[in-house]
């Protein structure tokens, strides 16, 4: 069996009263008093899960978004922060996704602490559409295959820099997820194999399915909210435009984020004379275990159905 052996300590000090309670916040979550376990910091609870697949019992992992939360508004607190500082390891998103969050995350990085942007290694695409032409897209979860990509790069990331693990454990994991993920590809492939052409036609609350879109042979006409962040604002020519355009297209339905106000989409749905359904789909975050969506595969199965649903009118 081989363990990574620690690195020189590299860690800075905190204050004292901070300190005091980052370490009684780390205790609750690692299990028995006094136990040094190495820590990685995870900032969306889609790459928490993916992280915990591939890490398994080898290392303390903590997840920074809550389950439910939007990852382009949520923030930390003063002991999150501190927490990034003092991980052996942050694995991000990047890409301008968790927009309040990483300043935090550079400071981590700027302290000497690992950072990893799995986005950046996933082959990311540009937006499409006109609303953020050019900007990358951070919503590359939507395509599982590239969910492997990240699988593996979390790997190499932990074999790297998290001290004190199994080499032979993590590498084990990481195939058994990526075989999972494989599997994953091959239900959607099917689930979608069903809709024709004609019908293979996505309008969501803002740029989120651009990875799927592309995988699974999909035309995006356009968004409720412009570009590829939440914290945007739609204008009533924005809401006009795309309403023509779900016309012309003979759109069936819009696929909104369970987590997120549905008043827009219900809108566009008056606008359209009720001729389109309101779909809701897990985007953007995991929910709590039980909800639907407690982890990344049961979120893309139920997304799957939702979405072939939704375009047949079977649901």
């Amino acid at each position: 069996m081989t363990r990574r052996t620690p690195r020189p300590a590299r860690r800075r000090l905190l204050p004292a009263t901070l300190l005091a309670t980052l370490l009684s916040v780390t205790a609750v979550g690692c299990g028995a008093a006094g136990e040094d376990r190495p820590h990685v910091v995870v900032t969306t609870n889609i790459l928490g899960d993916v992280t915990r697949e591939v890490i398994g019992d080898e290392a303390e992992v903590t997840v920074l978004m809550r389950a439910g939360a939007d990852p382009h508004s949520f923030g930390l607190s003063a002991v999150e922060a501190a927490m990034l500082e003092e991980a052996d390891l942050v694995v991000h998103n990047g890409m301008g996704l968790e927009e309040n969050v990483v300043r935090h995350v550079e400071a981590a990085a700027g302290s000497g602490v690992p950072v990893v942007a799995v986005g950046e290694a996933a082959d990311p695409l540009p937006y499409r559409g006109e609303d953020g032409a050019g900007a990358p897209d951070p919503h590359f979860w939507t395509d599982p295959d590239r969910m492997r990509t990240a699988t593996a790069v979390i790997a190499e990331q932990v074999l790297e820099h998290v001290p004190d693990v199994d080499d032979a454990a993590i590498r084990a994991n990481a195939e058994r997820y990526d075989a999972e993920l494989a599997t994953l590809t091959e239900e959607m492939t099917e689930a979608f194999a069903a809709l024709p052409a004609e019908d293979r036609k996505l309008v969501t609350n803002h740029h989120v399915f651009g990875y799927l879109a592309e995988r699974f042979d999909f035309e995006v006409i356009g968004a409720i909210v412009p570009g590829g962040t939440t914290l945007a604002s739609p204008s009533s020519s924005d809401l006009a435009s795309l309403t023509d355009a779900m016309r012309e297209a003979g759109v069936r339905a819009v696929f909104a984020d369970s987590s997120q106000p549905d008043r827009l989409a219900q809108v566009l749905r008056e606008e359209m004379g009720g001729a389109v359904e309101v779909v809701p789909l897990f985007t953007e975050s995991l929910t709590e275990p039980g909800e639907g969506a407690g982890t990344y595969l049961e979120m893309m199965r139920a997304n799957t159905a939702a979405i072939a649903e939704g375009l047949t009118g079977t649901g």
